[in-house]
């Protein structure tokens, strides 16, 4: 009998691009401005999530990420009305795909032996919301057998409770997380998904190669890099056949 291959998509980064966060951003503050905008607050965002972490405490991603934007705009110098606000925290439930994300899910669709999960330090609302109601990813939601979130688990990746929950609820023991696939866009996300022996396949899209350092040797790295989301179960494939 044939075992599914376990794989789980990262949400932000990954399957979902801010780039509609700065294009909203644009509007009120031009399009240079609006680019290192965004990458900041992606930054605080990431960044609140590890001092949580550190602090063994919790709030849902949702307010994280509002705080964090609204540490960008100080920051920056920068203002936004209330209103403005607003439309730009539920624009996070309407987040476009990067475009290999669409052609890859429906090529997975058609695959029997990939059971495919979503993997999201969001909250259960954030990340249902983009995956059923977003324009991009709606189409190909039934695509995943799950979406899985930090909510419940309360710390963020890449805390190892994180990834020994997805283990759960994939159904796969602790002495099993090596039959466990993470794709992720993500290094931070990557290393944490190894440090408790998953395998990672990190999606570089642009093409700049690995330079995360924290972790030295085999272990410390992807257990494959890709170009692009279309890469990824061909690339699983390869090693599981070679791992037999």
């Amino acid at each position: 009998m044939t075992t599914n291959i376990v794989i789980a998509f990262d949400a932000y980064g990954t399957l979902l691009s801010t780039e509609s966060i700065a294009q909203e951003l644009a509007s009120h503050f031009g399009k240079e401005k609006a680019g290192t905008l965004a990458a900041l607050w992606r930054r605080i965002q990431l960044e609140y999530t590890w001092r949580y972490n550190s602090m063994q405490q919790y709030v849902p991603f949702s307010e994280i990420t509002r705080n964090s934007l609204s540490h960008a705009l100080a920051e920056s110098g920068l203002s936004l009305e209330k209103a403005a606000i607003e439309k730009l925290m539920k624009a996070y439930d309407s987040l476009a795909t990067f475009p290999d994300v669409p052609p890859a899910l429906e090529a997975i669709a058609k695959m029997n032996d990939i059971n495919a999960v979503v993997f999201s330090n969001g909250t259960d609302s954030m990340v249902g919301n983009s995956v059923n109601s977003s324009q991009d990813l709606g189409p190909h939601a039934s695509v995943f057998k799950d979406i899985i979130t930090v909510e419940e688990v309360r710390c963020f990746k890449p805390h190892p409770n994180v990834y020994y929950h997805l283990a759960e609820k994939v159904g796969k023991s602790r002495n099993a997380m090596g039959e466990i696939w993470l794709v992720s866009g993500n290094p931070f996300d990557v290393v944490g998904a190894r440090a408790v022996g998953m395998q990672a396949c990190w999606v570089d899209r642009a093409g700049s190669g690995w330079t995360d350092e924290l972790f030295q040797g085999f272990t410390g790295r992807p257990t494959v890099v890709v170009k692009s989301l279309g890469e990824v179960v061909d690339a699983v494939k390869k090693l599981q056949a070679e791992a037999k």
